[in-house]
């Protein structure tokens, strides 16, 4: 079995076999490991708050990947809202008692700033930028459409929102974003 070629089913279908469980995972990471990371990475900024998500995710991922009831279908959604959840408590850690994590937005943007390369384009940071300044849910809901490229059923699967309250929000997002680059370009 080529590795690059195994689907989601094969896969999931090794997971819930005791004898190629790990071969499984490991196939799991190597197709969702890198997308993940920058789902992570997009909602909580640095690099460091990311690797450390990422591996808490990793570890409940492969601690409870047998639970998952669904089919492979289901397999991209589960991971992303374990990834998502992941993120949010890197996020919570940041605050204080009653502090929102909306309001780490400016946070985000500064860590954002000293964490990207010197070389990159002032187009692509407005965009982070822009990006960042959204509440929680809209830049969660945006990233996974626009970026991981989730259809809305998967999105719905890792949020447990309704397909019309994504479309919605992500429609939001979109305007808010296209209206802070517009105000900001120079």
């Amino acid at each position: 079995m080529n590795r690059n070629s195994t689907t989601d089913e094969e896969i999931l279908a090794m997971i819930r076999r005791k004898e190629t469980f790990d071969e499984g995972f490991k196939r799991l990471m190597e197709r969702y490991g890198r997308g993940l990371y920058w789902h992570i990475r997009h909602i909580v900024a640095g690099h460091d708050d990311a690797e450390d998500a990422f591996q808490e995710t990793s570890i409940k991922i492969y601690e409870k990947i047998d639970s998952l009831n669904g089919d492979a279908g289901q397999m991209k959604g589960w991971i992303y809202k374990v990834a998502t959840n992941e993120a949010l408590q890197q996020l919570r850690k940041r605050t204080t008692l009653f502090q929102s994590i909306d309001s780490l937005s400016e946070q985000l943007v500064e860590t954002m700033r000293a964490d990207a390369c010197a070389d990159a384009e002032k187009a692509e940071l407005l965009f982070e930028e822009a990006t960042l300044r959204l509440p929680t849910q809209q830049r969660i809901v945006f990233n996974m459409r626009y970026r991981d490229e989730l259809t809305y059923e998967q999105m719905s699967e890792a949020t447990g929102k309704s397909i019309s309250n994504l479309k919605t929000t992500y429609h939001y997002a979109y305007e808010k974003i296209k209206n802070y680059i517009k105000e900001h370009a120079e």
